[in-house]
């Protein structure tokens, strides 16, 4: 055990407990040497007594002074100064006589000191023990079962066979030893439930309540066998788990103790104890012990047998939990490529009609070494939720590493849209990236036999979607146009990039395929492509246009068509562009088409050019919630706004899109837009 150290709470408190223990050293030096009758007299009759009253009183203390254990420790002040007061009764009211009544005034004052010990024990474990499993309260169970089937088989039964007397002498006899193996018992639970963590605190409480016990359950065996002699080591007993007692009442507690324990020490104290008691059972047929003892060997083995019980169902589900824990992905929380195998193989064997779809995460590589890796860690967890919340219960979602998933699914649903959908989901879009997914299907088990031939042709079908879906010279071409523009009117760039993002998800809302949708967000990101040729003291003014200016702003969407139509491979957007800024009603710009005159992606675009607008600080004007500005959308819709389009807007603001994930519309910041847009 370490050295004892108090709390710096009290000089008394620390004076005190140094000078008990010179007082008990005294005691044992009288007890050992006999130096004389009169200081053997002062020793038994004043220091003695005085050194345990004292000793109830400084553990009182303990709890008088605010500690958070008050009660405990008032509780074993009371039970030691309670023991105290009755030896002193004993001896100088009857230790002298030459047949002292039996039970006395003295024996109910022993007899106080235990009921106190007991609920302050309770107390303590519940104030320094942390979270403790169930197997582990049962260890404490089987290991007290086991301490008071010894105790009762030896000491009790040496009381038992020795008493005699009236019923009250018989019971007060019986209570001492019944008493100290309940408190002998109730310490070893409490050390077996910490986990067998004796430190000093714990094992200064135990000391002293098991040399007290142990003392007075001696002293009983001792009187029981005509051995005992006063004055001597078991009287010294007594005393000194009284001074150790306010030695640990002045202990620092230290932090809750939880007990963990592991491999082969799970089994030790409860097989040990399991033991002793099965040796109680065997003694018993050679010397037949009292049914008390028989029947608490009894109940050990049994919580023994309970407790392997235990132990077996907690390691079957670690064992399930490390099992799951193996096929889950940390990351992403998705099934892992070891889950995929298993499942390919159950699918294969149990001949079922499913599909496998491997995706690989386009421009991956460049966000994570433009935002560092535990931004892209925070895209894939992102992406893998999506994934997962799109699949839903149509299959099982799987991460295979890296930035590839993959998705198994039952040949039952629509195998075309679910993919797509999947892909729609791997998808992310910001300023100065986009994310994109390519993909290979294979069926089973029509097109392989073996997981590893369904991934190998998964994968074969995936990269060769890959290299097929490498940036376009269409693409090309419009991001070296919004270079162009971005550098002539740099604010237009967020802009374009919120427009075209919506008009994505705006379009698969209405049934555009994925390819059509893609045309529409690249027509989106060029639609204000002919602003170029506006002066930026036309398009950065703070007040109102002039005639002649907003005429010359409207012709920004006939130049913008005009330089698409030259570039070939951007010709197909250019219609597009031109009537962005038509309106329902005809008074638009500059064809003045009407209706379903106007392109439904034209009509897309105006929507979400006029929202994003809206929303966003101008120069001209504050930005609205983005509340107000589908409200205002509304007030417009079928005049200047398609309905439909309108409608199917907010379902993708609102998050209640069934074909697309939520779009998150980003806070408003300065752009310079075109104020009649």
């Amino acid at each position: 055990m370490r050295t004892l150290r108090i709390l710096p709470a009290s000089r008394w408190a620390s004076a005190a407990l140094l000078l008990m223990t010179v007082a008990l050293g005294a005691c044992s030096l009288e007890f050992t040497l006999h130096v004389g009758p009169r200081l053997q007299h002062f020793v038994v009759y004043w220091l003695y007594n005085g050194l345990v009253i004292v000793a109830g009183v400084v553990c009182a203390a303990r709890g008088i002074t605010g500690s958070r254990e008050r009660a405990a420790w008032v509780l074993v002040g009371a039970a030691v100064v309670s023991w105290g007061v009755g030896n002193t009764i004993w001896t100088f009211a009857y230790v002298s006589l030459p047949s002292p009544p039996y039970p006395s005034i003295a024996d109910g004052f022993w007899l106080a000191l235990y009921p106190p010990v007991y609920v302050a024990l309770l107390l303590l474990l519940r104030s320094r023990i942390g979270t403790v499993r169930r197997s582990v309260w049962l260890d404490g169970v089987i290991a007290s079962l086991a301490v008071a089937a010894i105790g009762t088989a030896v000491v009790f039964q040496a009381v038992l066979d020795a008493t005699s007397g009236s019923k009250t002498a018989i019971a007060t006899n019986l209570a001492y030893p019944l008493a100290d193996l309940t408190t002998i018992a109730l310490v070893v639970w409490v050390l077996a439930v910490s986990g067998w963590r004796i430190g000093r605190a714990w094992g200064v409480i135990a000391a002293g309540l098991l040399v007290f016990s142990v003392s007075d359950c001696l002293y009983l065996f001792q009187t029981a066998a005509g051995s005992y002699v006063a004055g001597g080591a078991t009287d010294l007993g007594w005393v000194g788990g009284c001074v150790l007692l306010a030695w640990a009442a002045w202990q620092p507690a230290g932090r809750p103790i939880r007990a963990h324990l592991e491999g082969w020490a799970v089994l030790i104290a409860p097989i040990g104890c399991g033991l002793l008691a099965l040796a109680v059972l065997v003694y018993d047929h050679v010397q037949p012990v009292n049914p008390l003892a028989l029947g608490l060997s009894t109940a050990a083995i049994l919580a023994v047998l309970v407790r392997l019980a235990m132990t077996f169902a907690e390691n079957m589900r670690m064992l399930a939990g490390s099992r799951d824990e193996a096929r889950t992905d940390s990351l992403t929380g998705l099934r892992n490529r070891r889950k995929l195998l298993d499942d390919l193989e159950t699918t294969l064997v149990e001949n079922t009609a499913t599909f496998l779809a491997v995706f690989d995460l386009n421009g991956f590589k460049h966000y994570n070494d433009s935002f560092g890796h535990p931004a892209g860690d925070a895209l894939l967890t992102r992406l893998g939720e999506k994934l997962d919340r799109f699949i839903g219960h149509r299959g099982t979602a799987y991460r295979m590493g890296g930035d590839e998933f993959c998705i198994l699914c039952p040949d039952d649903v629509d195998a075309e849209a679910v993919v797509e959908g999947a892909a729609r989901a791997l998808a992310e879009h910001g300023a100065g990236f986009e994310i994109t997914a390519a993909y290979g299907v294979v069926l089973l088990p029509s097109e392989a036999s073996t997981p590893t031939e369904a991934l190998q042709r998964s994968d074969q079908r995936m990269y060769a979607n890959k290299q097929g879906g490498r940036r376009s010279a269409a693409e090309q071409s419009s991001q070296l146009l919004l270079r162009a523009l971005s550098e002539c009117h740099p604010e237009l760039e967020d802009h374009l990039l919120d427009v075209a993002r919506l008009a994505e998800a705006v379009a698969l809302e209405l049934g555009f395929t994925a390819t059509e949708a893609v045309r529409v967000r690249q027509a989106a990101a060029l639609h204000d492509v002919g602003k170029m040729a506006i002066p930026a003291s036309i398009l950065e003014k703070p007040g109102p246009l002039t005639e002649h200016e907003q005429e010359f702003v409207d012709r920004h969407t006939i130049i913008g068509a005009r330089i698409l139509h030259a570039a070939p491979d951007l010709a197909q957007h250019s219609d597009l562009v031109r009537s962005s800024h038509e309106r329902i009603d005809g008074s638009g710009y500059p064809d003045g088409l009407a209706g379903d005159e106007i392109p439904l992606a034209s009509r897309i675009i105006s929507v979400c050019d006029s929202f994003d607008t809206l929303s966003s600080k101008r120069s001209y004007g504050a930005a609205l919630t983005p509340e107000d500005a589908l409200a205002e959308l509304r007030r417009h819709a079928g005049t200047q706004f398609d309905p439909t389009a309108v409608e199917a807007l907010a379902r993708v603001l609102d998050g209640r899109s069934r074909t697309t994930p939520p779009v998150v519309v980003r806070e408003p910041v300065m752009r310079v837009v075109d104020a009649a847009s």
